[in-house]
């Protein structure tokens, strides 16, 4: 599938619930999980949450780019570490009967892992929460940085910032490595310590011959039957990412992003706890961000294939 058929595919309404004729498992801010048997069928709705709020609003297509974004970056950051993707997903799709386009566009067949507890951050940059916590401390995570640091400026070296996996409408909290290696175990949190940093390491600097700077990001990762680690749910997207322009970034603010950061600084600016209900985002935003989504992905691609 090209860039040019991906588009051809947008829905022009938000598709803020997904249906199947699979039994549902469970459904998070943004993805839908059926059972599949032998796997699960894991479908992105276009549905949005900031602050971990699912708002009212979705954003059209944006499910079926952040889906088609993560193929993209699976299929090259194999050779990091194995994902949860099965082989041939058309061929998926078609042996199980799922014809929707909609449908299979939005969605990915994977194997049934037991996700890890935590999740898996990584910062390069000084943003979101992160700069929140370094102008209060001047730390994050337990992590000291240098002195003097702005918005925006690009750290030393990449850190690890772990944070509890909350349930919906809850907030993450940021922990330590103590912690984060309470809740997995040692061996396997400096596993995927090592295997976070290493994708992103890989992502900052695919994105930059993009045109566009990897400010930070979260993986998810699981578990096979032989204790193996998978990466799994979507990988290097905006929702999952902060992406800023490389030609216009400047520290000493909040840069211009291809994320959901547009989203979050247009409520921050209105009065509102962050607590449900959101307000109703206006239909310039609506179309903005995904516009913003859609950049990214183009930047990524340039033309070529998403899959194979």
């Amino acid at each position: 599938m090209n860039l040019a058929e991906i588009e051809a595919g947008l829905p022009s309404q938000s598709v803020t619930t997904i249906e199947a004729p699979f039994p549902r498992m469970a459904s998070g801010k943004v993805r839908e999980i059926f059972d599949l048997g032998d796997a699960l069928l894991l479908s992105a709705s276009d549905r949005l949450s900031a602050f971990d709020v699912i708002l009212s609003d979705g954003i059209p297509g944006k499910g079926i780019l952040l889906t088609q974004m993560s193929l993209w970056w699976f299929a090259r950051t194999s050779g990091i570490v194995v994902n949860h993707l099965l082989p041939d997903q058309e061929g998926e799709f078609s042996r199980r009967g799922i014809a929707d386009r909609d449908l299979r566009m939005r969605s990915m067949v994977v194997r049934k892992l037991r996700p890890l507890p935590i999740e898996c951050v990584v910062r390069g940059y000084l943003a979101g929460s992160g700069w929140t916590s370094y102008a209060k401390s001047g730390s994050i995570c337990g992590i000291n940085l240098p002195p003097g640091l702005r918005q925006a400026d690009r750290l030393p070296r990449p850190i690890f910032t772990p944070t509890t996996k909350a349930p919906k409408g809850s907030h993450d909290e940021a922990i330590d490595d103590a912690r984060g290696a309470a809740a997995v175990g040692e061996a396997l949190y400096q596993r995927v310590k090592a295997a976070s940093l290493a994708l992103y390491q890989f992502g900052h600097d695919r994105a930059l011959e993009a045109g566009m700077i990897l400010a930070d990001t979260k993986f998810e990762f699981g578990t096979d039957a032989s204790g193996d680690l998978v990466l799994i749910d979507e990988v290097l997207t905006p929702d999952s990412s902060r992406y800023w322009p490389s030609d216009s970034y400047e520290p000493g603010g909040s840069p211009p992003s291809y994320d959901k950061q547009f989203v979050r600084d247009h409520l921050l600016a209105l009065s509102w706890d962050q607590r449900p209900p959101a307000p109703r985002l206006p239909h310039d935003v609506i179309l903005r961000t995904r516009q913003k989504y859609l950049a990214a992905l183009r930047r990524l691609v340039a033309g070529g294939a998403v899959t194979a």
